[in-house]
């Protein structure tokens, strides 16, 4: 076998991994990359693989920086499987349309004021693209083997990151690969912890807090004072969410909150994503993927108002009363936040609180590191607001946790890749390994290929 990392590298967006086993070629993930403008470009540039030579796509969950490239995929000439578990499928069916139409949406919106630098402005697919994309899908069972291409097995296990998030491994008959995907939290409130793995003779692992410990504080407190804080000066809090896996565990934990007297229980809080809507529906659907019961789902989908029109929407934004407002995207990078940060952000007594990990390049991570603006649909709005980011309440493992995770391995593999991380994170948990379990680590560059003898 032979692995070459087509995203990943440097960065914690655009996941891709192209196997070459004999004749078969599997992608591993196909992610679109996010954050800096430079990285973004490579969405429009040639995959470095023609699409039509790849006999199928194995996903390890549904996240757009894993899953987001897929529709292009498809329209520039694949059309053999994608496999993911059946969760993930749902969640795709959910997410990669939305994907296109926010896509086309945000072209369209360039082309009414005239700020995009091409005419006209093009999205890079469609939401018929991404609905016509999902006809290659072929869910497959936790811990159920399958034949993804000739002379290849490959299963899946619980990776814990979001609803349906996998552990693959995939067996060439001479020699094994296992791709952690995101792995999750240990004592993750809502999902399972990531399942063991004991013997692999190589490893792709994340890295997205491979430099740091989660704060041991519980964020559910965070979250209450922060809350209570900016509702006692009469401030609205924008929440930036992701709407897969962090707008559930938010709303769960604003239950919990409003449960206990925390936050008032009449305070007015909204979903604002039609996305993260229908996400929570899932939960329902797929509960031996996480902890909650029947009526713990049915308390965390009841949490929040609804938000179903874009009116309803628009109307939010005149309101001035406090209230907590939930809306994808979790990096405010695109969806209707936007609309509620140019409508919230420049007034010092609201809270714009950031729920997770922020890529560099993103408006959250600029927000969250100071930024007196943001660019906002080509103008500049005022930050002064307060903002808050809660690091804790991500769904990635820190480096500790990840560690742990490893040191469940009955036998070192050959060679531990280090991907999905920023270059100081990826480093610094590469040492880590190398000197507390003494692996032998490789953190690869962009188009980078490895020999899996």
């Amino acid at each position: 076998m032979q692995i070459q990392f087509l995203g990943a590298t440097g960065t914690v967006t655009g996941s891709k991994y192209l196997v070459t086993a004999g004749r078969t070629n599997i992608l591993i993930d196909c992610g679109l990359f996010q954050g800096y403008k430079q990285l973004r470009l490579r969405n429009w540039a040639h995959l470095p693989v023609t699409p039509s030579t790849i006999d199928a796509v194995v996903l390890t969950h549904a996240h757009l920086d894993h899953s987001g490239y897929i529709p292009l995929l498809v329209k520039n000439g694949f059309r053999g499987k994608i496999y993911c578990s059946e969760a993930t499928y749902d969640l795709c069916k959910i997410l990669l349309p939305d994907s296109g139409h926010l896509l086309e949406e945000e072209a369209a919106y360039a082309d009414r004021h005239g700020f995009s630098k091409h005419k006209p402005a093009l999205p890079l697919y469609t939401q018929d693209d991404a609905v016509r994309s999902l006809q290659f899908v072929a869910p497959v069972k936790f811990d159920e083997r399958f034949v993804p291409g000739d002379g290849l097995h490959a299963r899946l296990v619980h990776g814990g990151h979001i609803l349906g998030a996998g552990i693959l491994t995939l067996d060439d008959g001479a020699a094994t690969i296992t791709f952690s995907g995101d792995l999750g939290r240990l004592h993750d409130p809502v999902m399972l912890p990531p399942a063991h793995i004991e013997r692999s003779d190589y490893l792709v692992v994340e890295s997205t807090y491979g430099n740091r410990r989660h704060d041991p504080a519980d964020p559910m407190l965070v979250l209450g004072n922060t809350i209570r804080e900016t509702v006692a000066r009469g401030g609205i809090v924008v929440i930036p969410s992701f709407a897969v896996g962090r707008a559930q565990e938010l709303m769960y934990y604003i239950h919990l909150l409003k449960e206990s007297g925390a936050i008032p229980r009449l305070l007015p809080v909204y979903l604002n994503s039609p996305m993260a809507v229908d996400a929570t529906v899932l939960y329902r659907k797929h509960r031996s993927d996480h902890r909650l019961d029947v009526e713990q789902c049915s308390a965390m989908c009841q949490a929040a108002k609804i938000v179903n029109s874009v009116e309803e929407s628009i109307a939010l934004n005149q309101q001035r009363m406090p209230m907590v407002i939930i809306a994808a995207s979790g990096m405010a990078t695109g969806g209707r936040v936007l609309h509620h940060l140019k409508a919230f952000a420049s007034n010092p007594r609201n809270t714009i609180l950031f729920a997770g990990y922020q890529a560099g390049g993103t408006r959250g991570a600029a927000m969250v590191a100071g930024a007196e603006a943001v660019k906002i649909h080509g103008e500049y709005v005022p930050v002064r607001a307060q903002v808050v980011q809660i690091e804790n309440l991500s769904a990635h493992a820190d480096g500790e946790e990840i560690l742990d995770w490893l040191s469940h391995f009955q036998s070192p593999p050959r060679k531990t890749f280090i991907t999905h991380g920023e270059p100081d994170a990826a480093d610094t948990l590469r040492k880590s390994i190398e000197e507390r379990l003494h692996w032998q680590c490789e953190v690869p560059e962009y188009l980078s290929t490895a020999e899996l003898s």
